[in-house]
């Protein structure tokens, strides 16, 4: 477990203007080995070896090229050339592109929270206090002496993943390109509020304006987002380019490169009848009329293609997240990428190739290269390929309504009809989501090398087959659900080298949710590990950062759905041994529900452990505790599935 969470991980990808350069983001160990830091890498297209090229202690990140051919990037590294620098704010760092040292060009006293370019204007987000903006450096540094960290909100949200919001609110700021630091910075926004709390924007290729996207709130705590042209050069002029009733605007963002159209995604406000839809939508900048493109792709990331008649989208797709030709007149989307595998970070060179990320559920993300007709050519990338300890391969079952029910299933090395492996049912989150990709997080392959067949279902509400696999699940998630796990399993378990007796049943997030459905419904499996999982719906919905969603699916609390879905009311009927897990720091699952879970088991005699993190979120990201949970979690199985004495992990000694 040591040696895998220390393997590097490339996590982004970016293509100088000319398509010359290759640069990537890349998260590797840090050297007091408990922590994770980051750095940019080139990947030279001419096949040699990638090279560092920036290191510090406090790390890089959002690597973007000018249009001149330097590095834009992001980081805590103090400035040699400030006195008593604020370590603790990120700013804006550029690196030229002849050589040379990296400078700070911008900063805050918010910090820089992300950043885009054109032209010679480079956009950024910050935080920003309340009130005068000339002392704000010395009212956070009063605060921060007063030993004051109260927050007062006056409309929501409050929080977000695993951070709180606010004090300040977040502001866009642009800059020009030129001499040693940003010149000529102004605020863009700054009546903004809270409206671009986690916004997504890009910058026109001439830098002339903005696109971004505009929360806007709604009464009843309900929140639409807009898309937006701010003008860069005239006051932060701001014109709405896209809004709909009931709809919202979203990233990732794509601005053509004739600087004519924008591509975002289109979502609707879903209902307990009406499911979640999301479209490739493209605005004409100058008259603002918009259309779809893409047919029912559902674009996780895109890209314009060089001559602006079309773009590229990696999208959900039978388990796969293939690369997308969509052309922007609406006609059909062609598929790019033969493959099985999960594209991501797309560039879009001149000559016409794409560079992308390439993952797959048995391959760790690298560089690839994308020809104009579909052929894909690895590059040499920063982080070393894997051996992994057994094989992929796909299944199908038929569920109890007809439906198709696809799955991968990893089969440890020497499993066979001699030696059957034991089986564990690993239920994906979202819930719409898809068992496409690698994943460092829940990785399977780690429970291969200890022998365990694993089963990665895409079950109803799964993205990638259309929207009547959303429809089968929405409003219905666990009874819809829970009859595709099994018919499933039931498929998986029929093979020779799977042990239908020694078995197990996982998942986090909204695969908590049905592990802790799946408890109360079913005897047949000798352990469940429940993570960050949701149990008492009602409790849940007006706990979490984004109550507004899950009202539109279940209605308001107290209704009929939260009580015919809340796993919480079968609690008598859960005899199956379970470790819960969960991260105080998470606001998408609150604490609450982890801890309610467990009280109800132990004050109801289930056989149950606890594995609780103060300082995880939604995820458990610090390489120390992500070893302990991989140790606690195979400790449990090895003592329910295998029959061996439970052995506390000696990561918790």
């Amino acid at each position: 477990m040591r040696d895998y969470v220390g393997v590097p991980r490339v996590l982004s990808l970016r293509l100088s203007p000319d398509g010359t350069r290759l640069v990537s983001v890349v998260q590797a160990l840090n050297p007091d080995g408990r922590s994770y830091g980051t750095a940019l890498w080139e990947i030279p297209l001419d096949g040699r070896a990638p090279y560092r090229l920036t290191r510090s202690v406090k790390g890089e990140a959002g690597a973007e090229f000018t249009a001149d051919g330097d590095v834009l990037f992001g980081s805590r590294r103090p400035d040699p050339t400030v006195k008593d620098p604020d370590e603790e704010a990120p700013a804006l760092w550029l690196l030229p592109m002849g050589g040379g040292e990296a400078r700070q060009i911008a900063s805050r006293p918010g910090g820089i929270g992300g950043f885009a370019t054109g032209g010679p204007v480079v956009v950024f987000g910050s935080d920003v206090l309340p009130g005068d903006e000339a002392t704000e450096a010395e009212r956070r540094k009063a605060r921060k002496d007063a030993g004051i960290s109260a927050i007062l909100h006056e409309s929501y949200p409050v929080r977000y993943w695993d951070h709180d919001l606010g004090p300040g609110e977040p502001r866009l700021f642009a800059g020009v390109l030129g001499g040693d630091r940003l010149a000529e910075v102004r605020d863009l926004t700054p009546e903004a509020g809270k409206a671009l709390t986690n916004a997504s924007y890009k910058v026109l290729p001439d830098g002339s304006a903005a696109v971004a996207t505009w929360s806007v709130p709604l009464p009843g705590g309900e929140l639409r987002s807009e898309l937006v042209l701010i003008d860069t050069r005239d006051g932060g002029a701001r014109r709405v380019l896209a809004s709909l009733d009931g709809h919202d605007f979203e990233g990732p963002l794509a601005v053509s490169p004739d600087g004519r159209r924008v591509a975002c995604v289109r979502g609707n406000h879903a209902s307990t009848t009406e499911i979640p839809e999301s479209t490739i939508w493209i605005v004409d900048l100058a008259t603002g009329e918009g259309h779809a493109a893409g047919g029912g792709l559902w674009p996780s990331d895109m890209v314009w293609a060089p001559d602006s008649a079309s773009l590229y989208v990696a999208a959900d797709h039978r388990g796969r997240r293939p690369v997308f030709r969509v052309p922007a007149d609406g006609s059909e989307p062609v598929r790019l990428t033969p493959d099985d595998a999960a594209y991501s970070s797309l560039n879009a060179a001149p000559d016409g190739a794409v560079y992308a990320l390439r993952s797959a559920v048995d391959r760790p993300a690298g560089p690839v290269r994308i020809t104009a007709e579909g052929a894909v050519e690895e590059l040499a990338s920063p982080a070393p390929a894997l051996e992994l300890p057994g094989t992929l391969r796909e299944l199908t079952a038929t569920a109890d309504d007809g439906a198709e029910i696809r799955a991968w299933l990893v089969l440890p090395e020497g499993a066979s009809a001699e030696s059957p492996a034991p089986f564990l049912l690993w239920i994906h989150g979202g819930p719409l989501s898809s068992w496409n990709d690698w994943s460092w997080r829940w990785n399977p392959w780690i429970m291969a090398e200890k022998g365990y067949a694993v089963l990665l279902p895409d079950p109803c509400l799964s993205t990638g087959y259309g929207p009547e696999m959303i429809r089968r699940g929405w409003a219905n998630w666990g009874p819809r659900t829970h009859a595709d796990l099994m018919a499933i399993t039931d498929a998986a378990l029929e093979l020779p080298e799977v042990d239908a007796e020694r078995t197990a049943a996982m998942g986090g997030s909204f695969g908590g949710y049905m592990a802790n459905w799946v408890a109360g419904h079913t005897d047949r499996f000798r352990a469940i590990v429940t993570h960050a999982s949701l149990w008492h719906l009602d409790q849940f919905a007006g706990t979490t950062d984004a109550s507004m969603y899950w009202q539109r699916e279940f209605g308001r609390p107290g209704t009929e759905l939260y009580a015919k879905l809340s796993p919480h009311l079968s609690l008598e009927k859960i005899t199956t041994p379970m470790l819960v897990i969960h991260g105080d720091k998470d606001y998408r699952v609150p604490i609450g529900e982890g801890l309610r879970l467990w009280w109800d088991l132990q004050r109801s005699g289930v056989e149950s452990k606890f594995l609780y993190y103060p300082d995880e979120n939604h995820w458990v990201l610090k390489p120390g505790n992500a070893v302990v949970w991989y140790e606690t979690v195979l400790a449990f199985l090895a003592q329910h599935v295998l029959g061996q004495e439970w052995k506390r992990p000696e990561s918790l000694s």
